[in-house]
């Protein structure tokens, strides 16, 4: 029987045949391979060092570029450091002026830079005078060296009053006498108040709106940027109608309500709600008293702006 395991048929003889003399070609084919492509370095060295060339090339490529463009940057650089209309020292002469009534051109020639020489004239277009030499060292910009240098040649004359000049000064007293409401001016009625300009009145009705109105006139001093000399100056022509306050129905508003209010945080808000809740219609300021969230300072900051109907 073991016979029959060592029998192959003729085409399985053939295949056997076949396979075999492929075995011996690839060992042959292996073997002498190494004849027709020999391997210089079997460690890969040579490659490695013209990998290392490549990375120089490119680092000094970078190198280059950047060489050039520090180069072009100097150029530019020169050129307009040394452009006609940016001298470095403009040459100037002292001689006598006054600063009421000198022109630009005038200012320059006496060494004054260009832009203070505009706050100048911007001062002076506002109504501004300068009544005494000192007045002048204090423009915006003029160094006190400078104004040393110019104290000996000003000349202040005296000053005749023009058409626009009396209009100037005519809308000055009307200033003066205009007592404004705060809960009810617009920003432009709010500019005519000698001290508010353009971003104070901004700010006052940007205030009116988120605390539902004023009940004091120092309540200006919490406006963004306001200043203790800013708010003297205004003070006396300001008043406050407190019936034009809105106020918020305690009994009825929601706690995001409560808390849009610039007086109230969320804790507080939250607190009024759950009293609310608890004890029913709350009747007066008294009854906030048994939270912990308020203090006696922040009772009575806030009872203005409350209603219990």
């Amino acid at each position: 029987m073991w016979k029959d395991f060592l029998y192959f048929s003729r085409s399985q003889r053939t295949g056997i045949i076949v396979l075999i003399v492929l075995i011996v070609l690839s060992l042959v084919a292996n073997y002498s391979l190494k004849y027709f492509f020999p391997v210089t370095e079997k460690d890969g060295s040579a490659f490695l060092s013209e990998v290392e060339v490549f990375k120089k090339s490119l680092v000094s490529r970078d190198s280059i570029l950047q060489l050039n463009r520090q180069r072009q940057y100097e150029e530019r650089y020169k050129k307009y450091r040394f452009y006609p209309y940016y001298p470095k020292q403009i040459p100037y002469s002292l001689f006598a002026f006054d600063p009421n009534s000198a022109d630009s051109i005038t200012l320059v020639r006496l060494g004054i830079k260009p832009f203070i020489a505009s706050h100048v004239l911007k001062y002076r277009s506002k109504g501004g005078w300068f009544k005494t030499a000192s007045d002048f060292g204090k423009i915006y910009g003029l160094l006190p060296e400078k104004f040393k240098e110019l104290e000996p040649y000003i000349i202040l004359h005296e000053r005749k009053l023009t058409k626009s000049d009396s209009m100037f000064i005519k809308q000055k007293e009307l200033k003066k006498e205009l007592i404004v409401e705060l809960n009810s001016a617009d920003t432009t009625l709010l500019m005519q108040v000698i001290g508010i300009g353009r971003g104070y009145a901004k700010g006052i009705v940007r205030y009116r709106q988120q605390t539902g109105g004023f009940v004091s006139v120092d309540q200006l001093s919490e406006i963004y940027g306001m200043r203790p000399e800013n708010l003297e100056k205004i003070r006396p022509f300001c008043k406050v109608n407190q019936e034009l306050v809105r106020r918020i129905n305690v009994n009825m508003a929601s706690v995001e309500r409560l808390k849009s209010h610039p007086y109230l945080n969320f804790y507080q808000s939250r607190a009024i709600y759950e009293l609310r809740r608890r004890k029913g219609k709350l009747k007066s300021i008294t009854d906030l008293r048994v939270l912990p969230e308020f203090s006696t300072e922040s009772l009575s900051k806030i009872a203005p702006y409350l209603s219990f109907e």
